[in-house]
């Protein structure tokens, strides 16, 4: 494999932040997204690891109410980078919260290395390495997609400093690997990495995220996702892609969750299909594969003292199909009057 196109973090930064702000976030209500703040200016954390210096990208939102002395830390699912949590961030922030919304090592504006070993266990300490840096020692994690995948090993590796945990359609409900989903390599995930754009982007939320569903409110964030595979950090992002794609898909987290030790509460779109691996799945796999409604069911069973909120109508992102809905249900998570 030939070495990837590497610009200065400071331009690949930009040129991601620039791309992003084409396609600003767009809920289901339009004048709900003029009344919601931007999240503030991307600020850069440095540190060492595996043998190299990386720069991971992070916004810091100050509390809006009087603080609470509570710190709110959001984390992205894989195709999503830090300003799709700008109404999230938005409500704790009003509630009195420190919110923390960083953007993963491969993902978004941060750096993207050429050779990483990439691991949900890595993910996490680079997680916790960054509340340190920032004096924050103890966190209530919101995980949305892939970040709540990362805020259940989160959890595992560091209950004593996890307060609580508000997993919003994470994926890893389910063994993709063991219920039939074939494993794609990274060689093969790469190449179709690289063929990314909008229609590909656009097809694939519509089948798993919308259940077939698409309205405007939900191209914004396909479109901002094409801009960066489009941009000159394109090729380094569909490898980094690739390489994330088999971490969650050799990584499970479903086996543990009867070690959950903090309070938990699901939040699940009912209309939710997304699943690792159907492309390539026998039709009868494929079929029985991203069922959120019985996944959801089945992982507040088997979390200790799991509470499951149901949200009917909704798929991937309740957050944007449906914002004061998502509100609602999020402050209830946090034990606080809507």
């Amino acid at each position: 494999m030939r070495p990837l196109d590497r610009p200065s973090s400071h331009l690949r930064a930009a040129t991601l932040l620039a791309a992003l702000a084409l396609s600003p976030l767009a809920p289901a209500d339009a004048a709900d997204a003029a009344e919601t703040p931007q999240l503030p200016t991307a600020e850069t954390f440095r540190f060492e690891s595996q043998r190299q210096t990386l720069t991971m990208r992070y916004r810091d939102v100050a509390p809006t109410a009087p603080a609470n002395g509570r710190t709110a830390l959001l984390l992205h699912g894989k195709n999503f980078c830090a300003d799709y949590w700008r109404d999230t961030a938005a409500t704790l922030a009003g509630r009195g919260f420190r919110v923390i919304v960083p953007e993963q090592i491969g993902f978004c504006a941060s750096d993207k290395p050429e050779r990483y070993q990439f691991s949900l266990h890595q993910l996490a300490a680079n997680t916790r390495a960054l509340l340190d840096a920032l004096g924050v020692e103890r966190a209530e994690l919101v995980g949305h997609s892939m970040g709540g995948m990362l805020a259940l090993r989160y959890a595992l590796l560091y209950p004593q400093t996890t307060t609580r945990l508000v997993l919003v359609n994470p994926i890893g409900l389910e063994d993709w690997k063991a219920k039939g989903a074939p494993y794609r390599s990274i060689d093969a995930a790469y190449a179709a990495e690289l063929k990314s754009d909008y229609e590909t982007i656009a097809r694939y939320q519509r089948a798993n995220y919308y259940d077939g569903d698409w309205k405007p409110a939900y191209e914004a964030l396909a479109r901002g996702l094409a801009a960066i595979y489009a941009g000159p950090d394109g090729q380094a992002y569909a490898w980094n892609a690739a390489l994330t794609a088999d971490m969650i898909y050799t990584q499970p987290v479903v086996h543990e969750f009867e070690r959950i030790a903090v309070p938990t509460t699901l939040i699940i779109g009912q209309r939710d299909r997304t699943a690792i691996g159907r492309e390539g799945a026998p039709p009868a796999v494929a079929a029985a594969l991203g069922d959120y409604p019985a996944l959801g069911r089945e992982a507040a069973r088997r979390i200790p003292g799991a509470r499951l909120i149901e949200m009917p109508g909704l798929g991937h992102l309740p957050q944007i199909e449906a914002p004061e809905r998502f509100r609602v249900e999020l402050l209830k998570a946090f034990e606080l009057a809507p």
